[in-house]
């Protein structure tokens, strides 16, 4: 079977080298355009490496591409973290079709921010989804799905880099089977469960310390690495991505303003929230790089007493 793979970054590399392993036929490499000065995608230079054509249109509306891929003569598109809008005419155009990846159990939680919200919000178990694009965002029938659990202190990292990613991988490889089987299922997203969340900017992950511990916890760990939930200190930018909830006992757990940090130590700081304190242990100040919070507090000079907005 002839296999187009069409992505970007670590995760598209993976899928293309897990292909070409296991002795599959790949024809083509799609990868989205680098900006002006950018480094190569790693997908694209894994495909010149194993000596594969690599194509980078800036849109796929153009009747002129598509005729390029009917060229080709593809029999399925596998589609690893696509960003770019690719209409119905052009993922048609394989003899199969097109499969795609999305890190979600669809049709809950569609959308680019699809490992974020589900830790944010409190989900007990998240997953990946392998569908049938359609012209809808992430609406296209569903070929396989795989589940994990989120702990209480599972991060957007720990979810996505141990598992999603490994599980993504290795569930593409499945459906590739069962496409080649001629089993490949088509199951309809039930529409009454549909649920869209936009894109977890920098504008949703500013930390209240007015709420309550868990919602803070979540955020931050739904925040790590990116987009980074963070604090100001007298107006300075101060990104927290590791930090210890501390839930309160009794009035001592809290004794203190909201957002006032209570301690400062060797190995970090602790600031009061709506019902507990934080002990946060890992930072990132606007102008600098990620840095163990004690070492920060002490280069900024950060007092008892000091306040986090």
């Amino acid at each position: 079977m002839r296999i187009v793979v069409h992505g970007q970054q670590a995760f598209g590399k993976a899928v293309l080298e897990a292909l070409l392993k296991r002795g599959e036929t790949v024809i083509g490499v799609f990868v989205a355009p680098e900006k002006p000065g950018a480094k190569a995608d790693p997908l694209k230079e894994a495909a010149i490496a194993a000596g594969l054509p690599v194509h980078q249109p800036s849109s796929y509306k153009d009747p002129k591409v598509w005729d390029e891929f009917k060229a080709m003569k593809p029999d399925l598109q596998v589609m690893a973290f696509v960003t770019l809008f690719v209409p119905e005419e052009f993922l048609n155009i394989p003899t199969h079709g097109s499969i795609q990846y999305h890190p979600s159990l669809l049709p809950a939680y569609r959308g680019a921010s699809a490992i974020n919200w589900p830790i944010i919000k409190g989900e007990k178990e998240t997953g990946l989804s392998i569908f049938w694009p359609d012209n809808g965002l992430d609406t296209g029938d569903v070929l396989i799905q795989k589940k994990t659990p989120i702990s209480d202190t599972d991060t957007l990292g720990t979810v996505y880099f141990d598992r999603l990613f490994p599980m993504g991988v290795d569930a593409m490889l499945e459906a590739v089977d069962l496409v080649k089987a001629g089993k490949a299922p088509r199951i309809k997203q039930d529409e009454s469960k549909a649920t869209y969340e936009g894109l977890c900017r920098e504008g949703n992950a500013h930390i209240d310390w007015g709420k309550p511990w868990e919602q803070i916890d979540r955020l931050i760990r739904g925040c790590n690495p990116a987009p980074g939930a963070w604090t100001t200190l007298n107006g300075a930018k101060l990104k927290i991505f590791d930090a210890k909830p501390l839930p309160a006992r009794d009035p001592k757990g809290i004794a203190g303003k909201l957002g006032e940090v209570a301690v400062v130590e060797d190995d970090g700081f602790t600031v009061v929230c709506a019902d507990g304190r934080f002990k946060v242990t890992r930072v990132q100040p606007a102008d600098g790089k990620k840095i163990d919070a004690g070492e920060w507090a002490k280069s900024a000079n950060l007092a008892k007493g000091a306040i986090l907005t």
